[in-house]
């Protein structure tokens, strides 16, 4: 059986932007991806609201920081054949820095990570999938609108400088915007539909990617 862990913030974790709760198991874009590759393959999804690639938040009682918490996930889950990272969203508030470059310098790092956890005799190094989350929308909830500033205008950036750090790395990458977008609601999180559909979207690289 192949697993598959899919590290993410609140777009993994599955947020309802109608609701203000969590979308149903089922919706949620790992369980798509689960439901579609079948019974082979085991998904493991562990999103966090707010996480960021590489960076602290102190409003939470919660480590948002990415990479800190990211060698912990690995212990808890290997053997892996796949880590899907979807994040940077969150690194487009101003308070953590706003900008797409550096979430890409963070997405860096978290694949450095995974690397160098895996170093000891009969490691195995899963493969790497960078997803570059859906683009914010505009967005009439003025509490999210302040919160993410300019990041309307950063996450249109996060596609190509994303691409750029695969590219670089020699990992694979995804672009969630091409089958996603988010909700008006927030101008964040995403409905239902849109939340299987990354799922649903990502299944014929995965399974080239896991050869099945």
């Amino acid at each position: 059986m192949k697993s598959i862990l899919c590290y993410g913030d609140s777009l993994t974790y599955g947020a309802d932007p109608d609701t203000g709760g969590r979308h149903a198991l089922a919706d949620r874009w790992p369980s798509a991806l689960g439901a579609a590759l079948g019974d082979a393959v085991h998904v493991v999804a562990e999103g966090l609201g707010g996480r960021t690639t590489a960076f602290d938040d102190n409003t939470t009682n919660a480590d948002r920081n990415g990479v800190r918490i990211l060698p912990t996930v690995l212990a808890s889950h290997s053997p892996l054949d796949l880590v899907i990272i979807m994040l940077g969203t969150n690194d487009l508030k101003p308070a953590i820095h706003g900008r797409a470059l550096t979430a890409s310098y963070g997405v860096r790092r978290l694949i450095e990570v995974i690397r160098g956890h895996y170093v000891r005799p009969g490691d195995i190094c899963p493969q790497i999938l960078i997803v570059s989350p859906p683009h914010a929308v505009p967005t009439d909830d003025a509490e999210f609108a302040e919160m993410f500033g300019e990041g309307v205008a950063q996450s249109q950036l996060l596609a190509d400088i994303y691409q750029r750090r695969a590219d670089e790395a020699g990992v694979h990458f995804f672009d969630a915007a091409n089958v996603a977008v988010a909700s008006r609601k927030d101008g964040v999180h995403l409905d239902a539909a849109n939340t299987r559909a990354i799922g649903q979207g990502l299944v014929p690289l995965v399974t080239e990617i896991l050869g099945l």
